[in-house]
C-alpha cells in the first residue's frame, strides 16, 4: 500500500523516478518550479523515450500563489510543404501512421522550455542552462538502466517499427529489443544536449542543430524544412476555466482536448452524485465522457480553423443542456471513435514559494513516428497522424497548421485555498483518468494517493486494440461491473494496474504551506519532496 507523502520546501512527481530525482535536485539547489521542470523534462526525454522526446511537443500551466495560471502552448505546426497534393503524390488516401511522411510537424517542446525560462528569470531564476541539462546529458552519454515500461513498449512495437529509419539502430541493438534494466547509451543525443547547453536552446530552431535536423528530415522524405524550424515560437495562451462547485479548474485550450477534461468534471458536478466507487459514480463519469468526446471531436482543431470559441463549450447553460441528456440508469450508444493510441509523460512540481507547474510532453503514439535522426539522436513525433487527407475536413492537413492534441495538463484552485497540479499520460484516457482522480479526491474526500492508485476505467480503443469497450481494472467490485453491463455498457475486465489507464500524478498545496504528493504505481516513477 502506497501512502500519501507530504513536504514543505518543494515536491515533484513524474512517471520516471530519475526525472523525479532531477527535479528534486534542482529544487534543492535553489531552483524554482520552472527550472526544476525544464531539467526534469530534459531527463525524462532521455530515459523514457517511448513516451516523449525533444522531438515532440509540450504544454505548460504555471501558477503563482493568488493568481490564475499562465498557459504555454509549445506545439509545432505542419511544414510548409505539408499539403494534400504532397500526400497524393505519394499515392496516399489517408495519413500514414509511422515513418518520415508523418514526421511532418515541428518538434516544439524545447521552444516551450525557452519561454518558460523567460518567466523563470522574472522569478529570479538563477541556475545556468548547463546545470539544468546536466542529468539529461549524463544519462544520454554515459547510459542508464532501461525502465520496464520502456522495454515492454519496444518489444511490443519492434516488428512494426524495425524498418523505420533510425529505429533499429537506436532501440534494437544487435537486432533485438532493449531489455529492462539493461544499460543503454544514446551518444548522439548526449552530444545534442551538450550543444544545447553551450549554444543555448534557440540552437534547436535557428542554429546548427536546426540545420542538421532539417537536412536529415528532408533527406528522409519529410515535408519539414529549415524555414519551418526557424518560424517556431512557443506562445502564452489563455487557459480554459471551468467554474466548478469546488472552485476553478484550468486546462489547455485548443488544439488540445483540455476542454473535454473540463466538460466531464462540469457535467459530473451537475449530476449530484452522492457516493464514490459505485454504479452512480462510474456510470455518470462514463456518460459524461461520451458527451464531452462528441463535442470535442465535432469542434476541436487548430484554433485558426475552428468555428467556435473553445471556452463556449464550458458555458453553464451549455453544460446544463448536455447534463440533462444523460440517463442516470442507462448507457447511451457509444459512437465509433478514432484510434485511442497515445503515449505521453505528465509531471508536476510545486516549489517552496508555492509556485506550481503542471506540464506534459509527448511524441504521441508510443515511439512517435519511429524516426530517429542519426546525427542528433532525436526521436521524432507522429502528432501529424491527427490530420486527415479529407478535403474540407476540420482537421485537414494544411501548411503551417497545428494538429489536434490529446495533451492536457490540469490545474485547480479550490474555494478552500488548496491548489492542485495534476495530469496523466494516456491519449484518449487522459480526460477519463483526470476525472476519476479529481472526483475521488475533491468531491468524495479520498486520500490523495488513494485517488491516484484506485482502479480506473478506459472508454474506447487502446493502443493496438480493436474494441470500443468500457475497459475496467479488475480491482473494481465484480458486482459493479455486472451492474454496468445490465445498464448497457460493453464492459471488459482488464488487469489490476494497466498502462492504458495512464501514468498519473497529483500535487496539492494547502493553505498551511504543506505540499501533498502522489505518484502512480502503474508507472516507473515516484513522487518526491523535501
Amino acid at each position: 500500500m502506497i501512502r500519501t507523502k507530504s513536504a514543505r520546501r518543494g515536491a515533484f512527481t513524474a512517471a520516471h523516478h530519475l526525472a523525479s530525482q532531477t527535479g528534486l535536485a534542482v529544487l534543492r539547489d535553489g531552483g524554482n518550479a520552472i527550472e526544476a521542470m525544464v531539467a526534469a523534462a530534459a531527463t525524462v526525454a532521455v530515459v523514457y523515450p517511448y513516451a516523449n522526446s525533444i522531438g515532440g511537443d509540450g504544454f505548460w500551466l504555471i501558477g503563482e500563489p493568488g493568481q490564475d495560471p499562465l498557459c504555454i502552448d509549445a506545439s509545432g505546426r505542419s511544414g510548409g510543404l505539408a499539403t494534400l497534393d504532397f500526400y497524393r503524390q505519394h499515392q496516399l488516401s489517408q495519413m500514414p501512421l509511422r515513418g518520415p511522411l508523418v514526421a511532418n510537424t515541428v518538434a516544439a517542446t524545447i521552444s516551450g522550455w525557452q519561454l518558460a525560462l523567460e518567466l523563470s528569470a522574472k522569478w529570479d531564476g538563477r541556475l545556468p542552462l548547463k546545470r539544468l541539462l546536466e542529468d539529461a546529458t549524463y544519462y544520454a552519454a554515459k547510459g542508464f538502466p532501461v525502465a520496464s515500461n520502456h522495454a515492454g513498449s519496444i518489444a511490443t512495437f519492434a516488428d512494426q517499427l524495425k524498418n523505420v529509419p533510425g529505429f533499429a539502430d537506436a532501440f534494437l541493438p544487435g537486432g533485438k529489443p532493449l531489455q529492462a534494466a539493461a544499460m543503454w547509451k544514446q551518444e548522439a543525443l548526449g552530444r545534442t544536449f551538450e550543444r544545447l547547453a553551450s549554444a543555448g536552446l534557440d540552437d534547436y530552431y535557428r542554429g546548427d542543430i536546426a540545420r542538421t535536423q532539417a537536412a536529415s528530415l528532408e533527406k528522409l522524405g519529410s515535408p519539414l524544412r529549415l524555414s519551418d524550424f526557424e518560424n517556431q515560437r512557443a506562445q502564452f495562451v489563455t487557459p480554459l476555466v471551468l467554474q466548478h462547485s469546488a472552485g476553478r479548474i484550468f486546462n489547455m485550450t485548443a488544439p488540445t482536448q483540455g476542454v473535454a477534461s473540463q466538460m466531464i468534471l462540469g457535467l459530473f458536478d451537475r449530476l449530484d452524485c452522492k457516493t464514490a466507487e459505485g454504479f452512480e459514480h462510474i456510470h455518470l463519469l462514463v456518460e459524461a465522457t461520451k458527451q464531452a468526446f462528441i463535442q470535442r471531436d465535432t469542434h476541436i482543431a487548430d484554433p485558426t480553423v475552428m468555428k467556435i470559441q473553445t471556452q463556449s463549450l464550458l458555458e453553464p447553460k451549455f453544460l446544463d443542456g448536455l447534463a440533462a441528456q444523460i440517463d442516470r440508469q442507462r448507457a447511451a450508444p457509444w459512437p465509433p471513435q478514432k484510434d485511442g493510441e497515445g503515449d505521453t509523460i505528465w509531471m508536476g512540481c510545486i516549489d517552496g514559494e508555492g509556485r506550481a507547474v503542471s506540464f506534459i510532453q509527448s511524441v504521441y503514439w508510443q515511439h512517435g513516428s519511429g524516426v530517429v535522426l542519426p546525427e542528433t539522436g532525436v526521436l521524432w513525433q507522429n502528432r501529424g497522424t491527427s490530420f486527415t487527407l479529407r478535403e474540407g475536413d476540420l482537421r485537414q492537413i494544411k501548411p503551417h497548421t497545428k494538429p489536434y492534441h490529446t495533451l492536457n495538463p490540469a490545474y485547480a484552485r479550490l474555494k478552500d485555498g488548496r491548489t492542485i497540479a495534476y495530469g496523466t499520460m494516456g491519449g484518449e484516457g487522459q480526460p477519463q483518468t483526470q476525472a476519476i482522480m479529481f472526483t475521488r479526491y475533491v468531491q468524495f474526500g479520498q486520500k490523495l494517493q488513494d485517488a491516484v492508485t484506485g482502479p480506473r476505467f478506459f472508454l474506447g480503443r487502446t493502443t493496438g486494440g480493436t474494441t470500443e469497450t468500457l475497459k475496467m481494472e479488475n480491482r473494481f467490485d465484480p458486482a459493479l461491473l455486472e451492474a454496468l453491463r445490465q445498464a448497457g455498457h460493453a464492459v471488459e475486465s482488464v488487469g489490476p494496474y494497466e498502462n492504458m489507464m495512464g501514468h498519473a500524478g497529483m500535487l496539492v498545496l494547502h493553505p498551511s504551506g504543506v505540499i501533498e504528493m502522489a505518484g502512480d504505481p502503474r508507472s516507473d516513477g515516484q513522487a518526491v519532496g523535501f
